[in-house]
């Protein structure tokens, strides 16, 4: 079996292994043996062959993946759904305390409880929204 068409198949396999792993290590040496298959399909000798993949294989590995996990791994810019009012303020339409209350965010009204149970807040007070718990929002008075 030629030497170029082990190293397609390597390179095909480490691909494949990348679709299960998503960790881009995988897939960047699955391309440097790509390169050494066309390299190898060339006529260059094997000890050569080896050469350009480890040499193609630690450069990316060192620069380009870094760059790869950054993009890959990024942290979620915004806050969506009930995580986003947590920390807005909010009015309170009826009275709050540690077993109940209302309370008007952005125009809706939550079901709420203070997040200090011990407080009773009253109706007119504005609030911070501490957590979602369900449909009941924690909140607690400004000072």
């Amino acid at each position: 079996m030629d030497l170029w068409l082990i190293w397609l198949i390597a390179a095909g396999a480490l691909a494949v292994a990348e679709i299960f792993t998503l960790t881009a290590a995988l897939g960047i040496l699955g391309v440097a043996a790509l390169v050494t298959a066309g390299v190898a399909a060339l006529g260059v000798a094997p000890p050569l062959q080896f050469l350009v993949f480890t040499v193609l294989a630690a450069v990316s590995l060192l620069f380009v993946r870094p760059i790869a996990a950054r993009h890959l791994f990024k942290p979620q810019a915004e806050r969506f759904g009930v995580d986003a009012l947590v920390g807005r303020s909010a009015q309170v339409v009826s009275e709050v305390t540690g077993l109940g209350g209302r309370v008007r965010i952005g125009g809706e009204e939550w079901t709420a409880r203070a997040y200090d149970e011990t407080l009773v807040i009253p109706p007119g007070a504005t609030v911070d929204v501490m957590e979602i718990n369900g449909a009941t929002a924690l909140v607690y008075p400004r000072e």
